[in-house]
């Protein structure tokens, strides 16, 4: 029972990391389809022939 090893406790950073990899990877997709929305949606510049 002396040579009983705790474990170690994590430091909290690194419980956090995955977490934070999560949140920007939802960031990335949402900005990407924010985007893309835009792009769809915005009004065309009427092209006039000029011959």
């Amino acid at each position: 029972m002396v040579n009983q090893q705790l474990s170690p406790a994590r430091p909290w950073i690194l419980e956090a990391v995955p977490l934070m990899v999560v949140i920007l990877i939802a960031a990335h997709v949402f900005a990407l389809v924010y985007w893309i929305y835009r792009l769809a949606t915005e009004k065309q510049p009427q092209r006039r022939k000029a011959h």
